[in-house]
């Protein structure tokens, strides 16, 4: 789930670290092993392609890459942002790479992909924070795998959105998905570089410009949020017309990241999913180990059936 930023400073400078809590056994995951995963890294590999899977620390690499599932990770593996719970690391990053669309598409089909997520480090470095490559890959995909459906996860496009958003929006994802992580009051000190409701402006804006285009949006638990706050977050997704929440335990990286303040147990998850899907979303994914990516081909054809039955469902009240 993790907006693809990097190595932060802790809440906290100076001093001795905590202690690192102990993961609870509902959290704690087999080490990749598989035949599958190795063909995958491989193929990555042999493409030149980054991925979020790696370079976030996702603990579900493992599953996913044995069912030979990757989410990409475009325009290099340096990040502009400094977020205090995301592994990918920060700097100056290097030239975008030209032939990056293509060999996307080429991995999509060699994989067999019916649906892929294409996500990307933050690029505040370029004029349009990186759109046109989106933009590119997305049509290196339609011209090449024209079976695969198509899921991005994007940065905020600081001080660039509208542009970016519309030129993305006209090259026609099926899913535009982008993370608002955690509640407002955590912001200055988990999301520094953001702002919670420019985060919540993209959302409306590609709703704007493609209201057929479905919205996704995520955040992390157990980074210190109250309940109430979570509810309210919500209820902002469900304003800006968000179609799909994802709910997730915030794993710390490494000790410079932002601390676990509390691991959130599976009940407690099942619960806010079932108030998630009360308010109105057409799907709801939480869990401790829910991340942006898990599990997203079966979840987009969930998605995309609940809407198909909502308008159903409407267009029989419009007609009684």
């Amino acid at each position: 789930m993790n907006d693809l930023s990097s190595t932060p400073n802790p809440a906290d400078s100076g001093g001795e670290q905590p202690r690192k809590q102990r993961k609870p056994d509902w959290i704690r995951v087999k080490a990749p092993v598989s035949k599958g995963y190795h063909e995958t890294r491989k193929l990555m590999r042999d493409l030149s392609l980054n991925t979020v899977c790696e370079e976030a620390a996702c603990p579900n690499i493992g599953e996913c890459w044995d069912k030979e599932h990757a989410t990409v990770m475009i325009l290099g593996d340096v990040c502009t942002r400094a977020c205090a719970f995301c592994n990918v690391k920060t700097g100056m990053p290097r030239l975008v790479d030209p032939m990056e669309p293509e060999n996307v598409a080429i991995a999509a089909g060699q994989m067999g992909l019916n649906h892929i997520v294409i996500t990307s480090v933050d690029r505040d470095d370029l004029p349009d924070g990186g759109a046109d490559q989106f933009v590119k890959v997305i049509k290196a995909l339609r011209r090449e795998t024209p079976g695969t459906t198509i899921e991005i996860l994007t940065p905020d496009f600081r001080g660039k959105m509208r542009a970016a958003v519309e030129k993305i929006c006209e090259a026609g994802p099926d899913v535009y998905n982008h993370n608002l992580e955690t509640v407002p009051r955590l912001y200055p000190t988990i999301r520094p570089g953001a702002r919670y409701y420019a985060s919540l402006r993209l959302l409306e804006e590609v709703k704007a410009h493609d209201p057929l285009i479905f919205t996704k949006s995520g955040i992390m638990l157990g980074l210190g949020e109250q309940r109430l706050e979570v509810h309210q977050v919500m209820d902002d997704m469900r304003s800006a017309d968000v179609d799909f929440i994802t709910m997730g335990q915030y794993l710390q990286p490494t000790p410079k990241h932002a601390n676990v303040e509390d691991f959130v147990t599976p009940k407690a998850f099942a619960a806010y999913g079932s108030i998630a899907r009360a308010k109105g979303f057409l799907q709801v994914a939480s869990s401790p180990l829910t991340r942006s990516s898990y599990h997203a081909g079966e979840d987009f054809a969930v998605m995309k059936a609940a809407r198909e039955e909502r308008l159903a469902k409407e267009q029989a009240r419009t007609k009684a």
